[in-house]
């Protein structure tokens, strides 16, 4: 698996995460919203810890700045 997120990409992912955690803890986002968005956020989290998103691969996009050269 060749990662293809770089800084950047990661640290924003795992900020809405965060976010997204915050929101659903303070009960500001509830419901079947509040499942689907803690399960984005539980994805984009996992993604950023191995910086491999796999919907990039199809779309060839790498924002990895070390291997896309």
């Amino acid at each position: 698996m060749k990662k293809n997120m770089g800084t950047v990409d990661k640290a924003v992912r795992i900020l809405v995460a965060v976010v997204i955690a915050i929101l659903y803890f303070t009960e500001t986002i509830t419901g079947t919203l509040g499942i689907i968005l803690g399960i984005f956020a539980i994805i984009f989290l996992l993604t950023s810890l191995v910086s491999f998103c796999p919907l990039y691969l199809p779309m060839h996009i790498n924002t990895n700045k070390k291997e896309s050269k």
